[in-house]
């Protein structure tokens, strides 16, 4: 297991490395990182994103709210 685990963090840090080596110099010459199709594509998996977060804060808001009043409920109850 411990040689799995060790694999994927070199794994993961030449990928850093390769990053870094492709991206830095390419902000310095002033070039952008993606191609207008890829902006295109982050700009919609944030839209889609933050629609789905919406949903889930609404639907979950209300549960929150009452959990929060059965634990002041509960906290006043056990008051002496």
């Amino acid at each position: 297991m411990f040689v799995l685990l060790f694999a994927m963090a070199i794994s993961l840090g030449l990928a850093m490395l390769v990053v870094c080596a492709v991206a830095i110099p390419a902000r310095r010459d002033g070039r952008d990182l993606l191609t207008a199709k890829g902006e295109d594509v982050v700009s919609l998996v944030r839209d889609k994103t933050g629609s789905a977060v919406e949903t889930a804060r609404e639907k979950t808001g209300e549960a929150m709210g009452s959990a929060r009043e059965k634990m002041a409920e509960v906290a006043r109850t056990d008051e002496p």
